[in-house]
């Protein structure tokens, strides 16, 4: 048998590539930040319950805007594990997060006018 042939020489370069793409694609496994404090099983809700949640100063001091950071990291967090329902579910909250992102600052920007 030839080294081209050989399965022992296949299935080491297989690993070895697995291994590289796995450490790349697992970067938000070391983030380590403790700045907010979300209830626990908050994001096992339903949509309106985790954006209504994230958008209040206990959860988020500096706003709403934290409030989608941390979702949007629960998310990538979550990665292919994931079901489709619970991602349509953490993405409809996104969407109702970002609404009162948006409807605040269009409020701020009438007080400031």
């Amino acid at each position: 048998m030839s080294a081209r042939t050989s399965p022992k020489n296949k299935s080491t370069s297989r690993a070895g590539s697995k291994a590289k793409t796995r450490s790349r694609k697992r970067w938000v496994a070391k983030v380590t930040t403790d700045s907010t404090h979300p209830p626990e099983g908050l994001f096992t809700k339903d949509a309106a319950t985790i954006a209504r949640s994230l958008a209040s100063r206990k959860v988020s001091p500096k706003g709403p805007a934290s409030g989608m950071r941390m979702l949007t990291y629960f998310i990538n967090r979550g990665g292919k594990g994931l079901s489709a329902r619970r991602r349509t579910q953490l993405e409809r909250a996104k969407t109702l997060l970002s609404e009162r992102i948006n409807k605040d600052k269009d409020r701020n920007q009438r007080k400031a006018a």
